[in-house]
């Protein structure tokens, strides 16, 4: 007798191994990948636009908000967030997304992504809703867990993710509305709040990385620090916010200088020098000093006009949060896969690239050189990330090598 199985029970099969796959085992995966290339592709574009090679569709977001808001959520949102799911497991015990409902989300991250560069005022209203649904799920997903662990050091990601995504559909909203200059405000608050995010995680696994990569004795800063920096941060993005909108007696710039000389200060605690050979190291410790001095230039370009404020946040935004997240996607998809700790020589280059083209575009525009530093950096961000997805897109959708997920 022929063994002929109903379609629907193959159907069934072939979904159930989908959902198996090692690419939906944890959400670092598809974050990593899919956010790089959407960093890729957003930057393609606005690369074409500043060359007037195409223009961007009128009726949606304008041209820089639109930049803005990919490169920081289509691009930062979605890492951070597949990092922090991912790591929630290993800081709780506790299963974390994958499968089938990670494949729900990746599937709804696509469908805004796909809606975000149409960029019509239909395409542009319809995924705002959608975005608030992803976060809605990513921030639910994330309390679970957490609080069904009673992990209370890490429920502090719950209202700074809230937090993100509120600022990320006012802004929307705002743009929608043709209120671009509030838009652009809050993005670069935004900007602020991931320096927020970056201070945390990293003020917490760099030092753990460093004295285990080094093989060092001791790393650590003075426990005053970590509380002082998150009070001085938050009240300097909350200033800076405020400030549009009333007259404060506060200022944000010695608050945004104290926040970037009290990063600085933990840095000189870290052991920088002992991790020179050592290229998942040395780029997160090269990241974290681009939080601390981009954070001063913010704040010195209130003083100066030879310091733009663009140059301050792309200094965050390029040698902060891209080499940041670079490094730790680097080490992730090695440590998460079951591999050793040691990544391809030409990752120590890229590294290096994406370090000098923030300091070009940091600089170039103070000598008067704007148009240039908004191509070098355009082009360094794509061959950067363009090589991180060829070298670790293999890594990222085979199975862990010691079978463990």
């Amino acid at each position: 007798m022929l063994n002929i199985q109903e379609p629907h029970a193959q159907d069934n099969e072939a979904v159930g191994a989908f959902s198996e796959h090692a690419f939906f085992q944890l959400a670092f995966r598809s974050s990593f990948i899919l956010g790089a290339i959407a960093s890729i592709l957003a930057m393609i574009m606005w690369l074409g636009f500043l060359n007037a090679w195409w223009q961007l569709n009128p009726t949606g977001l304008t041209p820089t908000v639109w930049h803005l808001h990919e490169m920081l959520f289509g691009f930062g949102a979605t890492i951070a967030t597949g990092f922090v799911l991912t790591a929630v497991q290993t800081w709780t015990g506790r299963p974390s997304i994958q499968g089938a409902p990670l494949i729900a989300l990746v599937g709804l991250w696509l469908i805004i992504r796909a809606l975000f560069f149409v960029n019509s005022t239909a395409s542009v209203i319809l995924a705002t809703v959608l975005q608030s649904i992803w976060w809605i799920c990513i921030i639910a997903v994330y309390a679970y867990i957490v609080l069904l662990a009673k992990n209370r050091r890490n429920y502090l990601f719950i209202p700074l993710f809230t937090v993100i995504a509120l600022l990320e559909m006012v802004l929307l909203v705002s743009e929608l509305t043709i209120d671009t200059a509030q838009a652009l405000h809050i993005g670069r608050t935004m900007v602020l709040m991931f320096g927020i995010l970056m201070g945390i995680v990293g003020g917490r696994v760099i030092p753990f990385f460093t004295r285990n990569g080094a093989k060092l004795k001791e790393v650590s800063h003075p426990p005053l620090l970590d509380p002082l920096l998150l009070v001085v941060s938050l009240l300097g993005t909350l200033v800076f916010f405020s400030h549009f909108y009333i007259s404060l007696p506060l200022s944000p710039v010695y608050l945004m200088i104290a926040a970037g000389c009290l990063h600085l200060a933990k840095l000189g605690f870290w052991q920088s020098n002992k991790t020179l050979g050592i290229s998942l190291l040395w780029s997160l410790h090269l990241a974290y000093g681009a939080l601390g001095i981009g954070l001063i230039l913010l704040g010195t370009s209130y003083f100066t006009p030879l310091i733009p404020f663009s140059s301050g946040l792309h200094v965050i935004t390029v040698g902060a949060m891209g080499l940041m997240i670079l490094s730790m996607m680097s080490r992730v998809s090695l440590g998460h896969t079951g591999r050793v700790l040691i990544p391809k020589v030409i990752m120590g280059k890229v590294f290096l690239l994406l370090f000098l083209v923030a300091v070009t575009r940091a600089l170039l525009p103070a000598i008067g050189l704007a148009h240039l530093a908004w191509q070098v950096s355009a082009v360094g961000w794509i061959i950067a990330f363009a090589i991180f997805v060829w070298v670790y897109f293999p890594i990222l959708i085979a199975p862990r090598q010691d079978s463990l997920r």
